[in-house]
């Protein structure tokens, strides 16, 4: 006798329309004798009534509207058994007027059936619900070849059809596990293999549904419990929420981001049961209770202290875009994933893809309705993010404008580094120094004051030519000038880093922290760096914020790589080089820099002459200059 597996497996339908999802859903269900007593012959005296056919498809239209129309409109789950095991389908809609609600019906899902007419083959809708389900990173995926009754049952139609399907899916990187012929309305190949389709040797649909995996709980993953709620019972506060990966005990210390707080779990709550758990993990749904009255609401997301959660305030999504509006750069958006929602604006639209042709667009300054790409998003504030490679429970995306479905896809992080720092020095007994010699005194002695000028800009946009002229000039003129270069210092004091998005951020935080050191001792420090992140370059400006200056030394890839002095971009280009800035990595351009040098457009003379001046501005001391170039007083002048 085979043993039942009771877990649940959730199944999601999709499909273009008209191609019989509806229809294979009904029909699934009443060959697997899941359908309330009587709900067939009531759906046949209403069809009788109207003068219509009976048609399956009205086992899962709940509205008069959507039989009238023939359209199914709402995202629909229906629970039925196999002799196997329970499942719940998802029945997503294929008409494009109502794709929005694909999203949200297919994020839950743990395997897809693709339904394609033998008929019509493989057509538009086809390949973009396929894409999404790509984007939603949908493993396990079946292929019904629907409506075989239409072609005659012909084999060679069902052969022609499914090497459509192989093709397509192969260029989208997914893979059919199982293509099977049916007709769901004769109901061949549902349960029962059937007469005319004897000649297709392998499982029926059902079959298909039970070789799927149930995924087990993740709970090999590191801990994620995203904030739902927060209920109060007389003295108690009680977190609830949905452990999405991992394994939670009660005495583990939670670590809440992106507020950074921690607390020990004093119980663990799950109704309607009333006793406390020891213990809680994947899937489970439960209140928890701390020692400490830490700041906690929802949307924060507690881990254990160790492989916690990433914060940025800026990533990366593979998104698939459903509005009639287009989307484009510096619109805001409502990001929502997990239980985290966020305003976030688009910093860039890397990459546009035709999911008809797959053929990435040359237009990169909006994404169209039913198109996907590749974008960059970023957040005021820094926010908890998994990736999806890293955590697919918490690395799916929807975005929303208003209260609509706008799109939806998958988190990345390629390129970008963890902004997770501590405020704290990790040693201990540290004093602040109180120096005899004053700032004011430098500058008298001096005759200017000690400043960052903080050169960015791509590889090959000519900083190091820059700043090494600028020095030198300044030189000649009397000015306390030295250069801080990418190649010096990663000779000696950051010898130890690698080119990773986190030994990159390391990089510049240690170079502004030396800048500022030596801006303080009266230096009008040059720095030549790429400098990717903006916010990398905010903390550098943190180091020394009242004498920090940024300049965009400007130049596009393009001409940056046609320089290309160093043959950096050819590496590059070659695979020999991994995340190099501007081809596999991103340089984010500045926002708001105090001074644009554009070396594409002028010589090498003119952009040092530009640099000079503006130092000479910023630094040089005179009779009664006592502010910088924002008017902020710096020292009194006697």
């Amino acid at each position: 006798m085979t043993k039942t597996n009771t877990q649940t497996l959730r199944v999601v339908i999709a499909g273009h329309v008209d191609h019989g999802k509806s229809t294979l859903i009904g029909r699934l269900l009443h060959d697997t004798d899941s359908l309330p007593e009587g709900k067939k012959e009531e759906l046949e005296a209403i069809c009788k009534k109207r003068g219509v056919p009976f048609e399956w498809s009205f086992v899962l239209d709940a509205f008069q509207a959507e039989r009238d129309q023939a359209v199914t409109i709402d995202t629909t789950q229906i629970r039925f058994k196999s002799a196997q095991r329970d499942y719940v389908i998802i029945d997503a809609p294929g008409h494009r007027e109502f794709l929005k609600n694909m999203i949200s019906g297919a994020a839950e899902a743990d395997a897809a059936i693709l339904v394609v007419d033998a008929n019509e083959g493989v057509r538009e809708q086809t390949r973009r619900h396929a894409y999404m389900l790509k984007l939603l990173g949908m493993e396990q995926i079946a292929v019904a070849v629907n409506k075989m009754d239409k072609v005659d049952y012909s084999a060679e139609t069902f052969d022609e059809v499914s090497q459509q399907v192989k093709d397509y899916l192969g260029e989208i990187g997914l893979h059919a596990s199982f293509i099977v012929p049916v007709s769901a309305r004769d109901g061949d190949m549902i349960a029962e293999t059937g007469d005319k389709l004897d000649w297709h040797t392998g499982k029926t649909l059902i079959g298909v549904l039970d070789a799927f995996d149930i995924k087990a709980a993740p709970v090999a993953l590191p801990l994620r419990f995203p904030v739902q709620d927060v209920y109060r019972f007389d003295e108690n506060r009680i977190l609830v929420g949905r452990i999405e990966t991992g394994v939670l005990s009660k005495g583990d210390t939670l670590f809440f981001s992106p507020t950074n707080e921690q607390a020990v779990v004093t119980s663990i709550e799950n109704w309607p049961e009333k006793d406390s758990l020891i213990k809680a993990q994947a899937g489970d749904v439960v209140g928890i209770t701390l020692d400490e009255r830490i700041f906690v609401e929802r949307g924060h997301v507690g881990s254990h202290t160790k492989n916690l959660p990433m914060l940025s305030n800026v990533f990366r999504a593979s998104l698939f875009w459903l509005s009639d509006k287009a989307l484009k750069v510096g619109n805001q958006y409502r990001a929502r994933y997990g239980t985290y929602e966020a305003r976030v604006t688009v910093q860039s639209i890397d990459n546009v893809i035709d999911t008809q042709d797959l053929k990435s667009e040359d237009q990169k300054d909006a994404l169209a309705r039913n198109m996907a790409g590749e974008i960059t998003l970023r957040a005021r504030d820094l926010l908890p993010i998994d990736p999806y490679d890293h955590n697919p429970r918490m690395g799916r995306l929807v975005l929303y404008d208003g209260y609509d479905v706008v799109g939806g896809g998958m988190i990345s992080m390629e390129g970008y580094p963890d902004q997770r720092s501590s405020d704290k020095p990790k040693s201990e007994n540290i004093f602040a120094v109180s120096y005899l010699v004053s700032q004011e005194m430098r500058a008298r002695r001096y005759g200017h004051k000690g400043a960052v000028f903080w050169l960015t800009g791509l590889s090959g946009a000519g900083k190091s030519t820059v700043a090494m002229a600028v020095e030198k000039e300044l030189f000649d003129r009397g000015v306390n000038a030295y250069v801080l270069d990418g190649d010096n210092v990663r000779h000696g004091l950051n010898s130890d880093l690698g080119f990773s998005p986190e030994d990159r951020t390391e990089n510049i935080r240690r170079v502004g922290e030396v800048a500022a050191l030596q801006a303080d001792a009266g230096l009008a420090v040059l720095t030549a760096f790429i400098s990717p992140y903006q916010a990398d370059r905010d903390r550098a400006r943190m180091a020394a914020p009242h004498h920090f200056h940024e300049i965009y030394i400007k130049a596009d890839l393009a001409t940056c790589e046609a320089r290309d002095v160093k043959g950096l971009y050819k590496k590059a280009r070659a695979g020999e080089i991994k995340e190099f800035t501007g081809i596999d990595s991103p340089y984010e351009e500045p926002s708001n820099p105090d001074l644009i040098v554009d070396t594409q457009a002028n010589s090498v003379e003119v952009c040092v002459s530009q640099v000079v001046d503006y130092i000479e501005q910023n630094i040089l001391v005179s009779a009664g200059d006592d502010k910088n170039a924002n008017g902020e007083k710096l020292f009194s002048v006697s």
